[in-house]
């Protein structure tokens, strides 16, 4: 019985403008575009509607430097997918403004302080003011936008920050912490306390290499190769289902772990995994806000991308 998905991170670029210090995905000027083509980027799209999903989110990398996003987000949209584009937010061009604001699609970002300064010892670019212009322009121009403020380094101005995105006129905002997967590993190797806890099932990421896994930051947990295999298949597969298995027994034991939050799986409810009171021993399902316009845990249609780029 394949695995349900509803949303998958379409990651169509290790391209950015930025090199942060702490980026999962090690991305940067000197990456590129992969071997994944545009039709298989379709074809992908087209696997997922098929498989039931409701959204997808283009990230990167920096998406807006693939010169199909456009397409690809026009294609995601008559495929009856929502969209939502995970951008640095350094440049959009004309053409990308233009499906940002069709119906179905919405815009997330990271931000890191209100000091330019700051915020560019963060991403090693000047970029700050670009950024917040941009974040201006689309709540003007009626973009969906949800910001993630990630704390990355001691001391960060990381309240400045949400209260200038406030100021902004951005009230979707959530939270992060530094994620030990690619360029933000620091004592420690990547692995399942990395991950939120919620990557057993019902997501879904695709790299520019076609490799496919189970979220973002679990880049070590290959499942197959969507260049290989139908997305079906792959999901079907003994692979994927051992490593759903094993994370499924991993988050199990977070739970447990946890005073209090080993009742239900209910993220919502008072004293449980996502309480901010909770402390350190929650581990990372406590500190991301990631989840969705309308598609959070207390939400009727569940789902799961970070506030992190």
């Amino acid at each position: 019985m394949v695995s349900q998905i509803n949303f998958a991170w379409l990651e169509i670029t290790g391209k950015c403008q930025l090199a942060c210090e702490h980026c999962y995905a090690d991305s940067g000027p000197q990456g590129t575009h992969g071997v994944m083509r545009s039709r298989d980027w379709r074809d992908v799209i087209a696997q997922l509607s098929g498989q039931g999903a409701t959204t997808v989110q283009f990230i990167g990398g920096e998406p807006t430097l693939h010169p199909d996003l456009p397409d690809l987000v026009k294609h995601a949209l008559h495929q009856g997918l929502r969209v939502e584009v995970f951008s640095n937010l350094v440049h959009i061009a004309d053409s990308v403004w233009e499906v940002l604001e069709r119906p179905g699609v919405s815009l997330a970002t990271s931000y890191y302080s209100d000091d330019p300064d700051e915020h560019a010892a963060v991403t090693r670019r000047p970029t700050h003011t670009r950024t917040k212009a941009n974040i201006a322009e689309a709540v003007r121009r009626g973009i969906p936008i949800r910001a993630g403020v990630v704390d990355v380094r001691d001391g960060q101005r990381t309240d400045a920050a949400r209260r200038q995105l406030i100021s902004l006129g951005v009230d979707d905002i959530g939270s992060d912490r530094l994620r030990q997967v690619g360029r933000g590993v620091r004592h420690q190797e990547p692995g399942v306390s990395q991950l939120c806890g919620r990557c057993a099932s019902g997501v879904i990421a695709i790299s520019p290499d076609g490799a496919v896994w189970p979220c973002v930051f679990s880049r070590w947990l290959p499942v197959g190769n969507i260049l290989e295999a139908t997305l079906t298949d792959i999901l079907d597969s003994p692979a994927a289902e051992e490593v759903r298995g094993n994370l499924r027994i991993e988050f199990a034991k977070r739970r447990q772990a946890i005073p209090e939050a080993g009742k239900k799986d209910d993220p919502c409810g008072p004293k449980k995994l996502c309480d901010p009171q909770c402390g350190p021993a929650c581990g990372p399902a406590c500190n991301p806000s990631c989840w969705p316009h309308g598609t959070g845990p207390c939400s009727p249609k569940g789902g799961c991308q970070p506030n992190y780029d």
